[in-house]
């Protein structure tokens, strides 16, 4: 069973593993270059910042979203436990908190993509940079409850 809980101090260092394992399954787009700076800056706030998790029974987290007010700024899941509905879970808690939430995708993300459209989110636009302003574009979400399907 998968329960939603906020992170606690000391639970950084889980976050970064699942980030990084997500990552690196889903990000083959990311030149090597790219990947290694992005770490180092997610390693500098990600233990930092609250986080929604999703644990086992063992309170062992599996994923974790990053929300910014109606804004989903990060959602990652271990790579083993992918396809497991976690993911679903934590939009699912997310949207009760903000039931209009936002969320930006890089476009070489085709599941990830995939993913937040079965959701229920919608293309509102599209930045042709990432938010570092690398060439890494990313597609503008917003949900909207007339096309969930999960």
């Amino acid at each position: 069973m998968t329960t939603i809980r906020l992170s606690r101090p000391g639970e950084g260092d889980r976050a970064i593993e699942i980030w990084r394992g997500a990552v690196d399954a889903t990000h083959d787009f990311l030149t090597p270059e790219d990947r290694l700076a992005i770490d180092e800056m997610v390693c500098g706030f990600l233990p930092q910042v609250p986080l929604w998790l999703a644990v086992d029974s063992n309170d062992n987290p599996l994923a974790f979203m990053m929300l910014n007010d109606r804004h989903m700024e990060a959602l990652f899941v271990d790579p083993a436990h992918r396809g497991a509905g976690i993911g679903a879970a934590l939009v699912r808690h997310g949207l009760t908190l903000h039931p209009n939430m936002t969320t930006d995708v890089n476009e070489q993300n085709d599941q990830a993509l995939g993913f937040y459209e079965r959701m229920g989110f919608r293309r509102t636009g599209r930045s042709p940079i990432d938010g570092q302003g690398k060439p890494y574009p990313l597609v503008h979400l917003e949900y909207s409850n007339r096309l969930a399907s999960c």
